[in-house]
């Protein structure tokens, strides 16, 4: 398996292609500019299985209407946030200046911590709230990575100042689900560049401690 990263939308979100040898995928996160993301995905000749959300800000689900004029793709999304999916007000869009954003599609929702399997990929679930409510971070074991979202960053954390959001709760969060995880493990962050378990376990100023 591989994973690309494609920065999208107004504020350059990340959305990931996970791909499988078989040439299946999954999209994470597809924040905003849906036929950019398409175009990837066909142009590497992929098919893609389904949309997996870390969680609802507008910056993250953007793009899904256009991905699904094209493949009509489940949608998972941690249940504390599936009325965002249709809430501009819930999902940040209402405040930003940039149009709502509102997702036409009925998600498929998780709760709890499980092992979620779509064709040949597995995910362990981590449940991470504290940047908002129903965050997910996704780790996958075979390839020694973990889709965070905007839960840890390299060399910093998700902001806690947006509606749902808990600062405590976050770095309970990441203390008890994300620096227990090996220490190898890359981080596929939300905004910006990869970072790995250990190195934001010893240089990261907002985990200091931990």
């Amino acid at each position: 398996m591989k994973w690309e990263r494609i920065p999208v939308g107004p504020i350059q979100a990340n959305a990931y292609i996970l791909s499988h040898d078989d040439g299946t995928c999954v999209i994470f996160d597809p924040g905003g500019e849906g036929d950019k993301i398409v175009r990837h995905i066909e142009e590497q000749g992929l098919t893609p299985l389904a949309i997996l959300l870390t969680h609802a800000h507008f910056d993250h689900i953007g793009g899904i209407n256009e991905v699904r004029k094209k493949w009509e793709l489940p949608i998972y999304i941690h249940e504390n946030e599936k009325e965002w999916l249709t809430d501009p007000a819930l999902n940040g869009s209402a405040y930003f200046g940039i149009g709502q954003v509102v997702v036409h599609h009925e998600p498929t929702c998780l709760r709890g911590e499980q092992t979620l399997q779509i064709g040949d990929f597995a995910f362990e679930l981590l449940e991470t709230p504290g940047h908002s409510p129903g965050s997910i971070s996704y780790y996958c074991k075979e390839i020694e990575a973990v889709f965070s979202g905007d839960v840890l960053f390299l060399g910093s954390i998700g902001r806690t100042d947006l509606p749902g959001g808990n600062h405590e709760q976050l770095l309970r969060s990441i203390h008890d689900k994300l620096l227990t995880l090996p220490e190898e493990t890359v981080v596929l962050s939300g905004h910006g560049r990869e970072t790995t378990i250990g190195a934001e376990m010893d240089t990261n100023p907002f985990l200091h401690g931990f």
